[in-house]
């Protein structure tokens, strides 16, 4: 069964090539480590003291701007509400399609037993950016449909992209209206990469040259 993710939706809208390169014939590009080395290291130690490890050990280990950016984190009042999940693999079906992903927190207001008064909050952390329009990521969608067919009865389910650079929160509401511009955004998708024909020439634009494919596609 193939399972879409934001990774490989938002890759086909990015290039269509691409795509092909990395999930069709499966081309896996060496990136250099260090580039996300300090996300793999705030996201590791947030799953564990959310799900009440000791972390004494390793928050020494931490540099000083991953210090700062994890002290950031932990005083974000979205990270200190109840917990729910993390590190968490969600999967939904939208029309004839599976769509899924992994997201780093799933948290709610606290002392709430009442499954219909629930405030379910998902948390994704950035050491890096936000998506330059937050709404029509693929990956707010993929999860507010995921979560809210796994809480049908949550009086309210928020994303919310926590921005950890400049310390800010940017948080969609998910509504009636989002849940049907969703599900039409992501089956057309998924339609055009099943329908996909590699193309003859291919338009090469200024994020080429940031390609990791560069090498093999020009």
């Amino acid at each position: 069964m193939l399972i879409f993710s934001p990774n490989m939706l938002k890759t086909f809208l990015d290039c269509p090539q691409k795509y092909i390169f990395k999930y069709n014939e499966k081309i896996s590009v060496p990136q250099k480590s260090s580039w996300f080395e300090k996300g793999k290291k705030v996201h590791a130690l947030a799953h564990y003291y959310l799900r009440g490890d000791d972390i004494t050990k390793f928050e020494p280990v931490l540099n000083n701007e991953e210090q700062i950016i994890w002290q950031r984190l932990k005083s974000n009042p979205y990270f200190q509400k109840k917990y729910l999940n993390s590190e968490y693999n969600l999967l939904c079906r939208v029309g004839d399609y599976w769509i899924g992903g992994r997201l780093d927190a799933l948290m709610t207001d606290n002392n709430v037993d009442n499954k219909n008064e629930m405030n379910l909050y998902i948390l994704d952390y950035k050491t890096g950016t936000i998506p330059n329009k937050p709404e029509q990521d693929f990956q707010t969608m993929v999860y507010l449909l995921c979560v809210s067919k796994l809480y049908p009865d949550a009086k309210n389910i928020k994303f919310v992209y926590i921005d950890l650079k400049n310390n800010e929160n940017h948080v969609v509401e998910f509504s009636e209206e989002l849940k049907v511009l969703y599900e039409k955004a992501i089956i057309t998708a998924c339609d055009k990469i099943n329908s996909l024909i590699p193309p003859d020439e291919i338009e090469h634009n200024k994020r080429c040259e940031f390609c990791e494919y560069k090498k093999i596609c020009y």
